[in-house]
């Protein structure tokens, strides 16, 4: 077994996770973004009723890039995930490119959930008579109707509500992994139950004429028809982003090799299974074409005509992005840990509290640039941005294992993924591996056309967003990274 580098002047990370808080972790967060906030989305703009296929492809998906992380996590049990992987196989270059990946994956999706907090925040106080202020609670850039389309314009506001969420999460964590592993316990199945409740109770209610057509006709580009399908796929690519999370603590499991594939796979299976039973009743509730809101499950369960129900659903909801929001900023905080310790980030992303054992300082550091997105951005253009990361990161996942099966096949590991593989050349080509890459690219193919679409039509900022992140990576490494990571391995 591998056993990471400590952080210089600070004590190690411990080992205190066995495989039932992975499996926590990784419901704590999949669970949440997905099923809460991107399932209106997905429906409304792209696939419609399709939207529980298009659930189904991303988790195939998903499940192939799973068997991979599966492998290297008990392989290569460190933290960092992706990028430890990358860096043990292809070297520090491209880690640093997977790292920064990771970083604005991380960054982003804590964004978007604080978005959808608090959207189902405000939909929760005004059931109670409480009405927040457009000017705290929605981003200073949306995405409205104009002639027939939508166009981001700035609207003078600025969501702080969704900024306090973020800020709130990366305090929680701040304080310890034993402090923030219980919260998430008891968010967690706060989350589920009621998430079970909104299914059993939501079916007794849809009505089925919202179902038809079940595969909307196309009306252009990406909006409905099997396309339309294809794009929510990509989408919802993001949802299942939670099992990156289970892998980056590997470095603080007791067992690695058996705890963290079984953390990984079984959340996985858990949430897909809540996912596209959600989204049947989700669309059997509500018509699709009005679902394009930060709480879209909100909206559907005041169709039911509950309120008491209302209440305790949207509570949960609250709960559930809570959740995410907390393993996320667990997630990400591993991950620059890892980067520092190499030389990549400042040392103060690899500091540790003396006495709680915590990276306080990289949780308060990241939750802070979380903060200020989701203040500023509406949730289509951080989805995209994360959707459009998220497939070249596993990719390079799948292309790490093929190296280190191909350059250490007699590795340790009780992991393997399944299916066997064939060598060509010296080089181990893994079924599983090499559908996932096909699958990754698929999945990129659809939301890199929609983007460079949106160019055309005049909508810049997700593209000038993505360019102005790679050139800063790109700076960071050739300034200040490469010669500090050289000087540290040597």
């Amino acid at each position: 077994m591998t056993v990471p580098a400590r952080a210089v002047g600070a004590p190690g990370l411990q080992l205190r996770l066995g495989w039932g808080s992975l499996l926590v972790l990784g419901v704590a967060q999949i669970l949440g973004a997905g099923v809460y906030v991107l399932v209106g989305t997905a429906a409304s703009l792209y696939a419609g009723p399709a939207v529980t296929l298009s659930f189904l492809i991303a988790g195939l998906a998903c499940l192939l890039v799973g068997l991979c992380y599966a492998e290297l996590a008990s392989s290569v049990p460190e933290s960092g995930s992706a990028y430890s992987y990358c860096r043990h196989t292809l070297g520090i270059g491209p880690a640093w490119a997977l790292g920064w990946l990771l970083f604005l994956e991380f960054s982003v999706a804590a964004s978007l959930l604080a978005v959808g907090f608090s959207g189902y925040l405000g939909s929760l106080l005004a059931d109670l008579g409480l009405i927040l202020p457009e000017a705290i609670s929605t981003p200073a850039i949306q995405l409205l109707p104009v002639d027939g389309g939508k166009s981001l314009v700035v609207s003078g506001h600025a969501n702080l509500v969704a900024a306090g969420a973020v800020l709130a999460a990366g305090a929680i964590v701040a304080l310890g992994t034993s402090r923030s592993s219980l919260a998430n316990m008891v968010l967690v199945v706060v989350k589920v139950l009621v998430l079970a409740g909104f299914i059993v109770v939501g079916a007794t209610a849809v009505d089925p004429g919202n179902w038809s057509p079940f595969v909307p006709p196309n009306e252009g580009g990406f909006t409905y028809g099997w396309e339309g399908v294809a794009r929510a796929a990509a989408l919802l690519f993001f949802a299942f982003l939670g099992f990156e999370t289970v892998s980056t603590a590997a470095a603080e499991t007791r067992n690695p090799q058996r705890d963290v594939p079984i953390g990984i796979l079984g959340s996985l299976a858990i949430c897909a299974t809540l996912y596209v039973l959600a989204a049947v009743v989700l669309t059997g509730l509500v018509p699709f074409r009005e679902l394009d809101v930060p709480d879209p499950i909100a909206l559907a369960v005041d169709r039911i005509g509950w309120p008491q129900f209302a209440v305790v659903i949207k509570i949960g909801a609250l709960a559930g992005l809570a959740s995410v929001l907390l393993a996320n900023a667990f997630g990400h905080s591993r991950v620059c840990y890892a980067m520092s310790r190499d030389g990549l980030l400042p040392d103060a992303f690899s500091r540790l509290h003396p006495t709680r054992n915590s990276l306080w300082i990289a949780n308060l550091l990241l939750a802070g640039l979380a903060a200020i997105n989701a203040a500023l951005l509406p949730i289509s253009v951080m989805a995209d941005l994360i959707s459009f990361g998220v497939a070249f990161m596993f990719a390079m996942v799948a292309i790490s294992l093929i190296r280190i099966r191909s350059t250490q096949p007699e590795r340790p590991g009780r992991f393997r993924v399944p299916l066997g593989g064939v060598r060509i050349g010296g080089v181990w080509l893994g079924v599983v591996p090499v559908c996932a890459i096909v699958m990754s690219f698929a999945m990129t193919l659809p939301v890199a056309l929609d983007i460079l679409q949106q160019a055309r039509n005049g909508d810049l900022l997700p593209v000038v967003l993505l360019a102005v992140y790679a050139a800063i990576g790109a700076a960071l490494y050739r300034f200040y990274g490469r010669d500090r990571a050289r000087r540290r391995s040597a």
